[in-house]
């Protein structure tokens, strides 16, 4: 299983539904607050290519991008792919 580690806030709806998606997967993941932690949303950005909105969500190497994102790959039959490293 691929390492996942998702960007968030805690009064994100999107952020939520993101970590709801994996958690009924049974995924685990690492969960970067960045309202908590502001210096990391620098880091987010650089490895997002300049996304600053949360949920970022990568996938090992991988960056998904966001909420939808996520649950585009779900409806395509690709996120359980992604998490096993294919």
């Amino acid at each position: 299983m691929q390492p996942v580690e998702i960007y968030t806030t805690p009064t994100c709806g999107f952020c939520h539904a993101a970590k709801r998606l994996l958690q009924s997967k049974g995924v685990s993941y690492s969960e970067i607050d960045v309202a908590r932690e502001p210096r990391r949303r620098e880091e987010m950005m650089t490895r997002a290519q300049g996304g600053y909105t949360v949920p970022q969500i990568f996938v090992g190497p991988t960056h998904v991008g966001g909420c939808n994102e996520l649950y585009a790959l779900e409806r395509a039959g690709k996120l359980d792919r992604l998490l096993q490293g294919g």
